[in-house]
């Protein structure tokens, strides 16, 4: 039986349409073969794609486990906005990854096919 959070991000997975919310790439849920093969990446690379459950509010500064404070987003995106020394709000967090997509310096360019256009 799905969790809580589990039932959010599939929510926000499909409100999204499977796209990230930070950088737009097509993102997977479950088992990653179907991606996989459609991509042809490894398993591996489509490893930085997995749907992740995102809180736009940190429950450590109060963010509840609620649809509105949760954003599907891939696990690049999550990983790398909380690896920060101090990590950007959402709105500046999606301005610096547009800006570093525009440069092909996000995903890189092995992975263009998997950003929205």
């Amino acid at each position: 039986m799905p969790t809580k959070i589990q039932k959010i991000r599939s929510s926000a997975f499909a409100r999204q349409a499977g796209r990230c919310h930070y950088c737009r790439a097509e993102m997977w849920q479950g088992d990653p073969d179907h991606f996989v093969r459609r991509h042809g990446l490894t398993r591996r690379e489509a490893m930085r794609f997995m749907c992740t459950a995102e809180h736009l509010q940190a429950r450590c500064e109060g963010g509840k486990d609620a649809a509105p404070n949760i954003v599907a987003a891939c696990l690049f995106c999550n990983r790398m906005r909380h690896a920060r020394a101090r990590p950007l709000n959402p709105e500046r967090y999606k301005a610096h990854v547009a800006r570093r997509l525009q440069r092909d310096g996000w995903h890189g360019r092995q992975f263009r096919h998997l950003l929205a256009t």
